[in-house]
């Protein structure tokens, strides 16, 4: 069992979610209410280590009205554990889940040392759970999350993160925000990156469910095609 993951966004027309220097204020202050509004109906919000390094994000319910109560679990995934441990994300706002790879498990004869310590100094104030693989298996992750009881979680992002959740077919439905203004740039950061698939034929099939306006943006969500 896994939970329903909603993969949610904002990206400019041109495709991108951020610019190469990492600047992402693409969303109107509407867009920001829906999103929090999705926030507080979720049991956990996902994001890579990418994401925190980049933003410092906090994760929480707070641009509509909420309660502590209200915010999801936090959950990252860090290969490495390079979540700074002065970063939001440890903070005492919500609960936190940390997913590291083998690498920093100590009893994995092919351990990153330095890894294990920061794992370990993670684990003081998070829950960090330890995956089996070099690299964090998310299906396995997200059995994990399941069991913790997470059955419902936003997913958002990066975009190397998206890529990989959605080829292991582990997303539900793609919600994405289009605002009006182009970015460009060939190392701005785009909706998915990741290795990326070789062929059209071995593209993810959505179905458009919902399409509306929202301010100056454009709404669009989609479920995925298994």
């Amino acid at each position: 069992m896994k939970p329903y993951v909603i993969l949610n966004a904002a990206m400019t027309l041109d495709g991108k979610i951020a610019t190469k220097t990492g600047s992402s204020e693409i969303s109107g202050p509407e867009d920001l209410e829906r999103v929090h509004e999705i926030r507080k109906e979720v049991d956990g919000i996902m994001v890579g280590i990418g994401t925190v390094l980049a933003d410092d994000p906090r994760l929480t319910v707070h641009k509509i009205n909420a309660r502590k109560e209200d915010n999801p679990v936090r959950v990252v995934v860090d290969n490495k554990a390079r979540t700074p441990l002065d970063f939001r994300i440890l903070n005492d706002d919500a609960e936190t889940i940390i997913a590291v790879s083998s690498l920093c498990d100590e009893n994995n004869p092919d351990c990153d040392e330095d890894a294990v310590l920061r794992a370990k100094e993670l684990s003081k104030r998070v829950n960090v759970f330890y995956s089996s693989k070099e690299s964090v298996d998310l299906a396995e992750f997200m059995e994990h999350l399941y069991s913790e009881g997470i059955e419902t979680l936003m997913l958002e992002g990066g975009s190397t993160l998206n890529f990989s959740m959605i080829k292991e077919n582990l997303i539900d439905e793609v919600r994405i925000c289009i605002a009006p203004m182009i970015v460009g740039g060939k190392d701005s950061k785009t909706f998915f990156d990741g290795e990326g698939f070789d062929y059209m034929k071995e593209a993810i099939p959505l179905k458009l469910e919902k399409y509306y306006p929202l301010g100056k943006d454009f709404v669009m969500e989609y479920k995925v095609l298994k």
